[in-house]
């Protein structure tokens, strides 16, 4: 089992991946990335549960919104605290279901999901998680999510003005 500490190092090292000559992955660096695709897996498998296609609201899937949250998570003014947080609970909530959280129905994701929500950090975790999400669908379309402004649609909303011209000014 990778720690915080080894998996915050592992990040930052994959961030500086482009500049680094390819060599053979070694086992932990095998195993991060199995952790991050199971957490990605997770995030997705949540949020596409919490705004589902053919709601009122656009779905998760079609605004990018896990695309956007690490992103943003990832980004270096954001807080690292927090981008811990989010990744930790994804994998809190995988080892939860003992894997099984992306494959389940609709009705044991909901299941899984309230009974999460009923433990102090869980509870904490979803909010984030919705929050980050309804920052996704609602944000200026410049920042990946958004799409065609369909969010802003869905509520008969436009965004602030001035809109930004780039995605992260003055960082």
């Amino acid at each position: 089992m990778i720690k915080r500490r080894q998996f915050l190092i592992l990040g930052s090292l994959l961030g500086l991946s482009t500049y680094i000559p390819a060599k053979e992955m070694s086992v932990s660096e095998k195993e991060f990335k199995d952790e991050f695709n199971t957490i990605e897996a997770t995030l997705f498998a949540v949020q596409k549960h919490m705004f589902p296609e053919g709601s009122k609201l656009p779905s998760a899937v079609s605004m990018h919104v896990t695309e956007f949250v690490f992103e943003t998570i990832t980004h270096k003014s954001y807080d690292r605290d927090i981008k811990a947080f989010v990744l930790e609970g994804a994998k809190e909530l995988h080892t939860r279901e003992k894997g099984q959280f992306v494959s389940m129905t609709t009705h044991k994701k909901e299941k899984a999901l309230r009974a999460y929500e009923e433990t102090n950090y869980g509870r904490n975790w979803l909010s984030r998680i919705l929050t980050l999400t309804m920052e996704g669908l609602f944000c200026d379309p410049i920042y990946g999510s958004n799409i065609k402004e369909e969010g802003w649609k869905a509520l008969g909303a436009f965004g602030g003005f001035p809109r930004p011209k780039t995605k992260y000014m003055g960082v």
